[in-house]
């Protein structure tokens, strides 16, 4: 997984990092593969442990059956499950088969104890997306920015 760290810059959550900070969060991903109609993830359920980004193959995303996206090689799912407790939003199925770097939420926090840096970061990507769904209206009842 030696590209890794470049398919990791592409990753709107990561893409403030360093390269060395990409190369220290890389180390932690483990390989994981999926025979086809194997579910990564699926919806209204704890599965899956972190963060997937595909090597090989190709998965598609649904949401109450309906499928919503394919995705291949470079694409990503579940950055959520990193950081929240909760359940998944949508299902993803592995069509063919399926070549995934996978970090566990665990792993990740520790990372981010471990390296104040990277957690400093995440912390503004995080507060970024937030300050731009307010511009959307979309923190509709939020208080004023201060």
């Amino acid at each position: 997984m030696a590209d890794l760290p470049d398919l990791l810059k592409r990753v709107p959550l990561f893409s403030g990092l360093s390269d060395r900070e990409l190369k220290r969060l890389a180390r932690d991903f483990k390989q994981r593969d999926y025979e086809p109609g194997m579910t990564p993830l699926r919806e209204e359920h704890m599965s899956g442990i972190g963060f997937f980004v595909i090597t090989d193959g190709e998965a598609s995303v649904s949401r109450n059956g309906q499928e919503l996206a394919r995705l291949g090689p470079g694409a990503h799912f579940g950055e959520l499950g990193l950081i929240s407790e909760r359940v998944r939003t949508a299902t993803v199925t592995a069509e063919g088969r399926l070549r995934t770097a996978m970090l566990t939420s665990w792993e990740f926090k520790e990372v981010v104890q471990e390296n104040p840096d990277i957690a400093w970061k995440l912390l503004q990507h995080v507060v970024g997306l937030l300050a731009d769904a307010e511009e959307r209206g979309g923190a509709a009842g939020a208080a004023p920015a201060s």
